[in-house]
């Protein structure tokens, strides 16, 4: 266990605090159990590093710990807390569960067996919390961690701290709000490099290899963790490849499911399956007309990757301005809100709201008769009555 604690302050000290994201003061961290799921590299391991350097610094209270470590070769995560409890351990922090086999068994006995510890864990999304063999359900407090915001990104790259606002709050005042932004920085002269490279932390490492690194993300997402922990067969994976393929060059597209399914050679069903997993995965994002989600038998409304960095990686040949706008606009609004797909006009939000996305010349038309309409303009700095600046979306976390 002293390894262990040796390669924590190694972590904790190699941890910077120069850009803190406001996810981390919405946690309950007081909490016996609490899970923090999203996909590889949107940040899970840098909030806990973050939050053990401002609240524990070197306290031998706090451990944490990857469960990819090769100490767990020979060691049970169950052991270690044994251990970790009796030296006067407090708080530990799980990295990386999904590489630990009966994870979600272990840390329901340690939750039922040591109630005065608290115990924060990541994994790749909420599906293996919930599907594991463990009910963690009824333990687990759960929260999801998105990619950077544009206000996010705007902090990281510039250093300048700007507030987010709620929808409401964008709907009723986006004039003044997006007065007060335009003071102090200039949105229209970054917003292309977010939609390009801003949203996953890790493009500041590195950012000519940004595209060959996220690549790399994507396929180890399919190759390795989709049979790991979805129970994808090896098989299939060239298909789910080959169906990744075909959709990133159309998104955002009305699927007709029978002729992909039959483009990719699957069955109806099986076609709807893969789609579910690539969303789930976080890969691709998805509208539907009803409020219920996709069950395995109903299809899709619309097709968008994640995110526009996405976009640009997976779907360069058809990467255009209108594609991007409405990927960064589904990718944003829902995170925190629900998101359909209407008769008229792009999106509806919360069953209330309608919105038509386009360029600065978008004109009323598509929401002609709607209540609670507006539009979304790109290249827009300052909105005007129902007319929203596109870029103002990413102010909403």
């Amino acid at each position: 266990m002293e390894e262990l604690f040796w390669q924590h302050d190694v972590m904790i000290k190699k941890t910077k605090m120069t850009f803190v994201r406001k996810f981390i003061d919405s946690l309950p961290w007081s909490k016996q159990l609490i899970g923090i799921t999203g996909f590889r590299g949107v940040g899970k391991t840098t909030i806990l590093l973050q939050y053990i350097k401002q609240n524990y610094g070197s306290s031998t209270d706090a451990l944490y710990i990857s469960l990819d470590n090769l100490y767990f070769t020979d060691n049970t995560l169950t052991s270690l807390v044994h251990r970790f409890v009796a030296k006067g351990g407090k708080h530990l922090f799980v990295d990386e569960v999904h590489k630990y086999p009966n994870w979600s068994i272990e840390l329901k006995n340690i939750y039922d067996t040591y109630t005065d510890l608290r115990v924060v864990f990541t994994g790749s999304s909420l599906l293996e919390i919930l599907n594991s063999s463990a009910d963690l359900s009824r333990r687990a407090l759960i929260f999801k961690l998105q990619g950077l915001s544009f206000r996010e990104f705007i902090k990281f790259t510039t250093n300048t701290d700007l507030p987010n606002f709620s929808l409401d709050e964008i709907l009723n005042n986006h004039i003044k709000i997006a007065n007060e932004i335009t003071e102090k920085i200039k949105p229209l002269a970054i917003f292309d490099d977010y939609l390009a490279f801003g949203y996953y932390p890790f493009f500041k490492a590195d950012k000519d290899f940004f595209n060959q690194r996220l690549m790399g993300v994507i396929n180890m997402v399919i190759e390795i963790e989709m049979p790991l922990l979805r129970g994808v067969s090896v098989a299939k994976i060239q298909k789910i490849k080959q169906l990744l393929y075909v959709i990133a060059q159309s998104v955002p597209f009305k699927p007709n499911v029978s002729k992909l399914a039959t483009k990719i050679g699957v069955t109806r069903n099986t076609l709807i399956e893969y789609i579910k997993i690539l969303v789930e995965t976080k890969i691709l994002n998805m509208i539907v007309k009803d409020s219920f989600g996709i069950s395995l038998l109903q299809k899709p409304d619309k097709l968008f990757l994640d995110n526009t960095n996405l976009a640009s990686v997976l779907s360069r040949e058809n990467m255009n301005k209108g594609n991007m706008r409405e990927t960064f606009f589904l990718n944003q609004l829902s995170y925190i809100h629900e998101v359909n797909y209407p008769d008229k006009a792009d999106f509806l939000v919360n069953n209330k709201y309608y919105f038509e996305v386009g360029g600065r010349s978008k004109s009323q038309k598509q929401i002609e008769g709607l209540e609670n309409a507006f539009i979304v303009s790109d290249d827009v700095e300052i909105g005007f009555e129902n007319k929203i600046p596109l870029w103002l979306f990413g102010f909403m976390y």
